[in-house]
């Protein structure tokens, strides 16, 4: 274990190996992780599954995973304790053994639990001759006496229904609610009995169900008792994943819980899929299994695609290597240059919104926002997520498709319009209540002041401009450490800026030159009385340096307010 898979499917039953087999003959790499407790254990076949009519439910499974092991399929048994997100969107899966694995998507299929009504003798003869689905064991019981116990109004209707395999049916009110007019009608008309008041247990002789008993002493002959049961979704050990569940009605009463997905199997959690009895309550075996295999098939698209834009930004990475190698020559454009230095990973960034900006921009009330330099987009999620409309610009293309799609995963996506702009050469139209410039920083020749001047032209009147940036170089470039620190200008050292700085910042270039906050301001040229300065100040923060090491490094922030028309 310890490993690392494409897709983890948490349920062996016959949804997801269904889902593992069709990964599998995709050429995923897959592990499957089964508790051994199928739903169906108790019960002597499965029906209604073409080709597998009257097979018992550890044959098929012992089949199932014969089959999946053929195309490369690990399985083993255990019990996942918990499931979470972890860092590039995988997922990290651990087990009651103390192990642990990861995985780029995830397939729940752990089906659910049937909540028996608390009758003495039910769960011991559950999926013997206590059933619950007369599609499943309906023939298996034909023209016997079948008892159906109500508990909820469908009770006439299930009557109803097992009244097409036997002509001696008795309904046993239990706790359902009287039947009403039309449906007494139904029942007398079709010839099944009705006896009120609550059942006690059953009786049982030689291992043979004998009858039911009733709490005032009457017993009635029967040889078979359908119950309805309370169908509640699988989730334990899931509660990480933020997957929620909902209610399944039926006839206007909720008959249970289930993981809602769309028909494909996709949930509202990226990359977390379902199929089965966990998403679908009235599944049986073959639907649960057929819905494995669009699960299996939507996952490994979803992974191809994302494959394919891996394999484009690395093309892309390729073809910039001049970036690196000739940037000081000038020979490649700004947006070749930021497309490569995006492409260099799988992501740059946090994940998380530079703390300037949040600590600024917390109380300010939502309105129209402009994130200039958005990177892979944290700071736009993370004001979209706060009810901002926002217009996020950056002159990479990696970037920002990079940033729609952690935006989808945010759910977050149509609060923002994603534009590219080389501020030079073009900006965004509009005016807004929040322009935001954090870092604006590059080891190539930028014309920031006149961009920033553009940024203060675009913020409408009672609106903010906030511009954060570097102060001055880091602490590790100093005592004789900046060779070393120049030799990462075009790579380690932006890394290091994780979590705190997004946007075009590069920090340790010779070249960079870092404006105070009052260079800052000089150089916006406001008109006089239209503006109120309401923050200028530089602060410290912690920073390791390009071996690992901590260090810190002092920032500035520029906050205004535009008060004139």
């Amino acid at each position: 274990m310890d490993a690392t898979y494409d897709v983890v499917v948490i349920g062996g039953g016959a949804a997801g190996l269904s889902g593992a087999l069709a990964l599998g003959r995709a050429r995923r790499r897959v592990l499957v992780i089964d508790s051994g407790r199928p739903r169906n254990a108790p019960a002597e076949g499965v029906h209604v599954y073409l080709g597998r009519e009257g097979l018992s439910p550890q044959e098929l499974l012992a089949e199932g995973r014969r089959e999946v092991a053929a195309y490369g399929v690990e399985v083993v048994t255990g019990t996942v304790t918990a499931a979470k997100r972890i860092a590039e969107g995988r997922f990290r899966v651990d087990l009651a053994d103390g192990s642990a694995v990861e995985a780029a998507r995830l397939l729940v299929a752990t089906g659910l639990t049937d909540e028996l009504p608390p009758i003495e003798g039910l769960a011991e003869r559950w999926g013997r001759e206590v059933l619950h689905c007369p599609y499943c064991h309906g023939w298996e019981v034909r023209d016997q006496a079948i008892g159906v116990v109500g508990g909820n109004p469908l009770a006439a209707h299930q009557a109803l229904l097992w009244r097409q395999w036997s002509d001696e049916v008795t309904l046993f009110l239990h706790t359902a609610p009287e039947p009403g007019e039309e449906e007494r009608e139904q029942l007398a008309a079709r010839g099944v009995t009705v006896v009120e008041g609550e059942v006690s247990g059953l009786t049982v002789t030689g291992d043979r169900l004998g009858g039911v008993r009733l709490a005032d002493g009457r017993e009635f002959p029967v040889r078979a008792v359908a119950v309805g049961t309370r169908l509640t979704a699988r989730t334990r050990g899931l509660e990480g994943l933020g997957l929620e569940t909902a209610e399944q009605e039926m006839g206007g009463q909720v008959i249970g819980t289930y993981l809602p997905a769309d028909p494909m199997g996709r949930t509202s959690v990226p990359g977390v899929y379902v199929a089965g009895n966990v998403t679908n309550v009235i599944d049986q075996v073959v639907s649960a299994a057929a819905a494995g295999v669009r699960a299996g098939a939507a996952i490994n698209a979803d992974l191809v695609a994302e494959e394919a834009r891996a394999a484009v930004a690395r093309s892309r990475a390729a073809a910039g290597q001049v970036a690196a190698g000739q940037v000081m020559g000038g020979q490649v454009t700004e947006e070749q240059f930021w497309d490569a230095r995006y492409a260099e990973s799988a992501r740059i960034w946090s994940g998380k919104p530079n703390v300037v900006l949040v600590r600024e921009a917390a109380d300010l009330p939502p309105g129209r926002a402009l994130d200039l330099g958005c990177g892979e987009g944290d700071d736009a999620i993370w004001l979209a997520g706060r009810g901002w409309r926002v217009t996020a610009a950056d002159i990479s293309g990696v970037a920002l498709r990079r940033a729609a799609r952690h935006a989808e995963e945010s759910g977050v996506a149509e609060h923002i319009d994603w534009q590219r702009h080389d501020f030079g050469t073009s900006f965004p139209e509009g005016s807004y209540d929040l322009v935001t410039a954090c870092y604006l920083h590059s080891p190539r020749e930028m014309p920031r002041e006149k961009i920033l001047r553009a940024a203060a032209a675009a913020v409408a009147p009672g609106g903010v401009l906030l511009v954060a940036g570097h102060a001055g170089r880091p602490s590790w470039e100093h005592d004789g450490a900046r060779d070393h620190a120049r030799d990462h200008a075009h790579g380690q050292d932006r890394g290091q800026d994780r979590g705190q700085d997004r946007g075009h910042s590069h920090g340790a270039h010779p070249d960079v030159h870092f404006p105070t906050t009052q260079e800052v301001l000089e150089s916006l040229e406001l008109a006089e009385g239209e503006w109120e300065v309401l923050r200028s100040e530089e602060f410290e923060r912690t920073q390791s340096g390009p071996d690992g090491r901590p260090g810190t490094r002092a920032d500035n922030v520029l906050k205004l307010r535009r008060t004139g028309a």
